[in-house]
């Protein structure tokens, strides 16, 4: 049965530790290690001290069930502390407390604070009490009573309260007395200390609990700073480390920040089913920029865009830049389960939740990432401005879907030297991709080629998946979502244009412009990343 409670922690660095350091520490390793343990752990809530004492800062997680702090899932994240963990954590005054639900009372306008934005959670306000409860037989039961029979009651009508709850010492804590810690959230605009909270606070049941029955050891006043996602996203404070000493890789080799040069942030999400999927968070460190998201192709990684990016986040450095890499590109779930263009736009939505991004500014995508883009926009609206979506189709075709099963045949077998068939797809695909003026640029080919020829050859076989069987135009006047089409002139030897000039009209109420980048095929942006900018400045 759960047992559901919170492990709270309150810290106060040491006068020799860098704020920044601290902070994108344990906002891009710590905080995101636990996020990423949704069994345990449902939120992750850092504050800051309004009262002007100390410590100064607390965070705090709500646990499904308190037991499970004891399994090696969770002792396992102290037991083995990277070394920078290790090292900065020796800064700060930490004092960590379990503390198992008791009670709860909540507003009709309450939302769980992990569901608001961050523009909506910065500023609430968060009341701790502590009561010792004093020597007597009753005096535990008695604090029980007053806070849901009566005190709870009272502080919902002081203005901006949100939500009250009690919590005892964990049942973890063998031994231990019985203390509690009360937790009163309240709006950014309240009436603390105002005639309601005065009146919930000096009834007479009140001052006879504090007579007989109980001490208050501590009140502190927070407020919300920081809520943890699932991915580890503050650039804005590994921007303000010393480039020298900026660099992190955790232990599993998964996470890796850096400022020399540009703050960059590369971890992953794990997906509903299971999957790990990588991304790379640069450009704008300010946490309100806006975001631009990059959907690769099939048998591609996120670095196919890098020669564009390097033009982008020079004209439009207002820009947060976001990539990843599609499910099949390293891995597959277990048990397999073939892609579809649903399942890869929840991706995006997956990867956007874990790192707390309401809405893109605008999403590009290419071939199937074109194809992942209107599905997208198609299927999570709100979650987008505007899309751009490259060198794909709106509906498969029988032939289309015989051809990914060749292919597939020809990745799985093994060359006569006994090396990957995968290889020899390379060569084959980016033949077929690139335009005859691209097939010049040795360095691209074998670029892109090498890209192509490190795909999971499993991961291919399920990922390709998504590209059969499937038609969006039933959809497409319903697209409420204004977006760009582009298109490589010599993609299928000019077969493609005619079909994107074929469907632009159809995309929503008035129809998409149609770009087409000259002397290209399949990837653009890879192709001749100037000229691919030409074709999407005036849209971004």
């Amino acid at each position: 049965m759960a047992n559901p409670g919170i492990l709270y922690v309150t810290m106060q660095p040491e006068p020799g530790l860098p704020l920044e350091q601290f902070h994108e520490w344990y906002n891009n390793e710590h905080g995101p290690t636990r996020l990423k343990l949704p069994q345990l752990f449902t939120n992750g809530l850092r504050y800051r001290a309004a009262d002007g004492q100390e410590p100064t800062f607390l965070a705090v997680y709500d646990v499904t069930s308190m037991p499970l702090l004891e399994t090696d899932t969770y002792t396992c994240l102290r037991a083995e502390r990277s070394p920078r963990e290790a090292e900065t954590i020796g800064q700060v005054d930490v004092k960590r407390y379990f503390w198992d639900r008791v009670l709860s009372k909540q507003s009709p306008l309450f939302m769980p604070i992990e569901q608001l934005t961050d523009e909506e959670a910065e500023g609430l306000t968060l009341v701790a009490v502590q009561l010792t409860p004093k020597e007597g037989d009753n005096s535990v039961e008695e604090i029980q009573k007053w806070y849901g029979e009566e005190h709870m009651g009272m502080l919902s009508k002081v203005p901006g309260w949100l939500r009250s709850r009690l919590f005892k010492t964990s049942s973890l804590d063998k031994g231990e007395p019985t203390r509690f810690i009360a937790l009163h959230d309240y709006a950014k605009t309240n009436g603390l200390g105002g005639v309601e909270y005065q009146a919930a606070t000096s009834t007479p049941r009140t001052k006879e609990l504090y007579a007989k029955y109980a001490t208050m050891s501590s009140r502190r006043i927070y407020s919300l700073f920081y809520v943890f996602g699932a991915g580890s996203r503050d650039l804005y404070n590994l921007s303000l480390l010393p480039a020298a000493t900026s660099t992190f890789k955790s232990p599993d080799g998964k996470t890796f920040t850096t400022n020399s040069t540009s703050p960059v942030i590369e971890s992953f999400i794990t997906t509903p089913d299971g999957l790990t999927i990588p991304y790379r968070l640069e450009g704008n460190p300010d946490p309100k920029a806006p975001t631009v998201a990059f959907c690769n192709s099939l048998l591609t990684s996120l670095h196919m865009w890098d020669r564009f990016i390097s033009i982008f986040a020079a004209q439009r450095p207002q820009y947060r830049i976001l990539r990843y890499d599609f499910r099949g590109r390293h891995a597959i779930p277990s048990p397999p389960q073939a892609s579809t263009l649903d399942i890869l736009a929840d991706d995006i939505s997956s990867l956007l939740n874990a790192l707390r991004i309401p809405k893109l500014d605008a999403l590009v995508g290419v071939s199937m990432g074109g194809a992942t883009t209107l599905k997208f926009a198609l299927k999570h609206p709100s979650k987008l401005d505007k899309y751009i979506a490259c060198d794909f189709n709106v509906a498969s075709s029988a032939a289309n879907t015989a051809a990914w099963k060749d292919r597939i045949a020809i990745a799985e077998t093994p060359l006569d030297d006994g090396s990957a068939g995968i290889a020899r797809l390379a060569g084959q695909t980016v033949e077929r991709w690139f335009h005859p003026a691209t097939m010049q640029k040795a360095d691209t080919v074998a670029w892109i080629q090498d890209m192509v020829a490190s795909n999971d050859i499993e991961g291919f076989r399920y990922g390709c998946q998504a590209l059969w069987d499937y038609d969006m135009k039933p959809q497409m006047k319903e697209c409420a979502v204004p977006g760009l089409l582009v298109v490589g002139e010599g993609d299928g030897k000019g077969a493609l244009v005619k079909a994107m000039e074929g469907f632009k009209g159809l995309v929503g109420e008035k129809g998409a412009d149609l770009a087409i980048v000259p002397e290209t095929g399949h990837l653009p942006m890879c192709e001749d990343p100037e000229g691919f900018w030409k074709a999407v400045e005036g849209y971004l």
